[in-house]
């Protein structure tokens, strides 16, 4: 099992930048890939980025390319996300998973996603 804990969220003015993390712990050592996702109201959840732990490959979606960035301490098993240009369409929940899916495989989708975190409230007000 692993656990999955975020912080960082809060209210920032459209603009600004927040940072997210999230740090995992248990059986670190079993997942191969950390994201984050997003959700919300009234929608489903959404891919925002991942990372794998083997070669440091990224994915973005057009949505959070170049305002997003995702980046990993392995030291401390904790993983980031600097939001920057935040817009108030990026008003969500956002959470934390990690997948067990390993090259070739690049893990884009929630069902791809063992474990998960309890999503932290990121508002973005115009």
């Amino acid at each position: 099992q692993v656990q999955l804990v975020e912080s960082g969220g809060g209210l920032v003015q459209a603009g600004g930048s927040l940072r997210l993390s999230c740090t995992a712990s248990g059986r670190t050592e079993s997942t191969y890939t950390m994201a984050w996702f997003r959700q919300a109201p009234g929608k489903e959840r959404e891919f925002v980025t991942r990372l794998s732990k083997i070669d440091g490959s990224t994915t973005y979606p057009d949505s959070v390319k170049g305002r997003f960035t995702i980046s990993r301490d392995g030291a401390t098993n904790t993983v980031y996300l600097q939001m920057n240009s935040l817009k108030p369409e990026d008003t969500a929940v956002y959470y934390c998973a990690s997948s067990i899916a390993r090259w070739p495989i690049v893990p884009i989708r929630t069902d791809e996603y063992s474990y998960w975190g309890q999503g932290t409230q990121v508002t973005v007000s115009s």
